[in-house]
């Protein structure tokens, strides 16, 4: 049984192929740029050359793509984009316009193709992993389910904050969850069952209609987050606050067994942007995420999302040290020697990859909402699968 894991960043797309038949660590695995990144290369080579850009397709994930849209527009070039596409730049189309976007009808942007750049907006290109795995003979025929990764902010109504409304997303989520074994496989759904305000994920599924096998969207950070329970380090520990340092996003959730052991509950988050914090002050929204006195007006007046307590009973640490477990792409703000941290991060490697370890999240999500999958899933994670089984057999 074969499930192909693609979690979505920022700065890189890293992709698995789990294989039943074979140890984790053995699955074919690519890290390469992300979605917006070659967008974003695209149209700066195309601000270059003075071309005027056409965007089409879906919403997909901005930062990189959106900058270099306003770049092209900033040079005084022209750039028209569908309305599907010029979502990426804001879900509040006459904001789009206002910064110079040109909207046109699929008809009209039909006409326009061959006097300017089409520029396809998408997160997920299932041609081109295919032909990827295809080079090196790897093919990708009768897989078992497809899971994906993004960040989704949600669609948030007008005059509504797009911080607010994501976090009052994710304390629906973990409340309606948190009495089953992994609250964090709240945040993916199969492909029928995603929320109409969950707008980038229905884009990723909107991109996978030639799927002829079931389709699982998640979150990024809670399938990080998830991942990271499967370090063994991690998962001796009875409680663990997680700390997921990504590009745009830092997310951090206080993790507690449940009563007999089986699995976990969510007892408190805060996420906050990245580019906001440092590390004194990512210790100090650790610190009382673990003493229980974090609120979320802490979090929002700092032009975070927030924050959520549900247990606020004060997690215990020494000397005043805490052991916090580390995963993400920004998590060297933990190592750097003239921070002045004083926190001990552990950084997670399941199955000794940091970069997979929202592979590993998607996976272990996957078993839970398609529990057909569940026992040889499982087993792999539990380091029972694929014993003896070399690649090439």
């Amino acid at each position: 049984m074969k499930i192909l894991t693609i979690d979505i960043g920022t700065g890189t797309q890293d992709i698995h192929l789990y294989d039943s038949r074979r140890d984790v660590e053995n699955g074919f695995k690519l890290v390469i740029p992300s979605p917006t990144m070659i967008v974003h290369d695209r149209i700066r080579e195309a601000t270059r050359q003075r071309q005027p850009i056409l965007l089409t397709g879906v919403m997909m994930g901005g930062g990189p793509s959106a900058w270099a849209v306003e770049g092209h527009l900033k040079a005084g070039l022209p750039v028209y984009a569908t309305p599907a596409a010029a979502r990426t730049l804001n879900d509040e189309l006459e904001k789009v316009e206002k910064l110079g976007v040109e909207l046109v009808s699929e008809d009209e942007a039909g006409r326009l193709a061959d006097s300017v750049l089409t520029v396809e907006m998408r997160d997920l290109n299932l041609p081109a992993i295919w032909s990827a795995f295809n080079q090196f003979g790897v093919t990708l025929k009768n897989l078992a389910a497809v899971a994906v990764a993004v960040f989704d902010h949600g669609d948030a109504p007008p005059g509504t904050s797009d911080r607010q409304f994501r976090f009052d997303y994710l304390d629906g989520r973990i409340r309606a969850a948190n009495s089953v074994v992994n609250p964090l496989s709240a945040f993916a759904y199969l492909r029928d069952d995603i929320p109409d305000i969950m707008t980038r994920l229905q884009a990723v599924a909107h991109s996978t209609r030639e799927l002829d096998c079931p389709l699982v969207v998640m979150d990024t950070a809670p399938a990080a987050v998830l991942g990271a329970t499967f370090d063994p380090i991690v998962a001796s520990k009875t409680r663990n606050i997680i700390t997921n340092v990504g590009n745009f996003h830092t997310l951090a959730f206080r993790l507690g067994k449940t009563q007999d052991g089986s699995g976990f509950v969510i007892e408190g988050l805060f996420e906050h942007h990245t580019g906001e914090i440092n590390l004194p002050k990512l210790e100090s929204l650790l610190r009382r995420l673990a003493d229980g006195t974090l609120k979320n007006q802490d979090v929002f007046d700092d032009m975070g999302h927030g924050a959520l307590m549900y247990d606020s009973s004060p997690l215990p640490y020494g000397e005043g040290t805490l052991d916090i477990v580390v995963t993400g792409p920004r998590r060297s703000m933990f190592s750097s020697k003239q921070a002045g941290g004083s926190l001990r991060p552990y950084f997670a490697t399941p199955f000794g990859d940091m970069m997979l370890t929202g592979n590993i999240g998607l996976l272990a999500a996957t078993a839970d909402i398609l529990p057909e999958l569940a026992v040889p899933v499982l087993a792999s994670l539990k380091g029972e699968g694929g014993k003896g089984t070399a690649p090439w057999d």
